[in-house]
């Protein structure tokens, strides 16, 4: 599922090429995703120039004139691309936004849990699916007083506590098992027994993690791609996620997978203890 990284990727390849542009005409293929596309919402983007590209947590916001946003999230297998305008429809485009000048994006979602809709630009920051959105990791320096504070109350894995959400968005499996191999941090300890100087290291370790999948592009297991096409080459620099028995790059001993709530972990159980 592409992750914050992921999304951050597609915007920043998005953005010189779609600020700007003017849409055309929006046309709609197939509404059944996640939540079924309005057809006539969308549709009143049609003569709308698109003004500016944001991210919040997973979701890109593509801000148009009018004070109208389309909201996309690539759920799965999801990609958003941009390409020529006579290019062939794909099996499985659901959305397409015409743009002067030539050119299509369009959405691509073949296993259908993305979404794509339209609301005012001014209550994005109330709309119910964003209030309930924790902490960017990115932006504002995120410090290990920031992470323990989020972290009162609770007492479950401290890999499960990066996944959720409501705390801090956009660290999937992949960049949470990264993080805390960064931080010399098992999965599976408890938040309530790390000591301020871990959340200090793991803090890091998030930001680290985060901002060098950005620079390869995002990370490429299967579906995701920038706008423009392009794979991610993180996984390439991933250093346990799904090197279950190899040596670990910095101690060297074996990596080892758990399941956590339905998810694997990795994790190198001689330097994260």
């Amino acid at each position: 599922m592409p992750e914050l990284p992921e999304v951050e990727v597609l915007r920043r390849s998005l953005e010189p090429r779609l600020v700007g542009r003017r849409i055309e005409r929006v046309e709609v293929f197939s509404p059944a995703l996640r939540e079924p596309l309005d057809r006539r919402r969308l549709r009143s983007l049609a003569g709308r120039r698109i003004v500016a590209l944001r991210r919040r947590g997973k979701y890109l916001w593509i801000d148009c004139e009018g004070g109208r946003t389309l909201v996309v999230h690539l759920g799965m297998s999801g990609r958003l691309t941009l390409v020529p305008a006579r290019t062939p429809r794909e099996t499985h485009e659901h959305l397409a936004l015409r743009l002067d000048r030539g050119g299509r994006l369009r959405l691509r979602d073949p296993r259908r849990f993305g979404a794509a809709f339209v609301a005012a630009t001014r209550r994005l920051e109330s709309d119910p699916r964003f209030l309930r959105l924790g902490r960017e990791p990115l932006g504002a320096p995120l410090t290990g007083a920031d992470l323990e504070l989020l972290a009162i109350g609770r007492h479950g894995p401290v890999k499960s506590f990066l996944m959720d959400a409501g705390r801090i968005v956009g660290v999937g499996n992949i960049y949470a098992s990264e993080a805390l191999h960064g931080a010399r941090i098992r999965p599976d300890r408890s938040v309530a027994r790390l000591s301020a100087a871990s959340w200090e290291r793991l803090a890091r370790a998030v930001v680290a993690v985060l901002e060098a999948a950005i620079r390869e592009g995002g990370t490429t297991l299967n579906d995701f791609t920038d706008g423009a096409g392009n794979d991610g080459e993180f996984q390439v620099s991933l250093a346990v996620y799904g090197r279950e028995g190899e040596p670990c790059p910095r101690c060297g001993g074996r990596v080892r997978r758990i399941v956590q709530s339905g998810r694997s972990s990795f994790f190198c159980p001689r330097c994260q203890r």
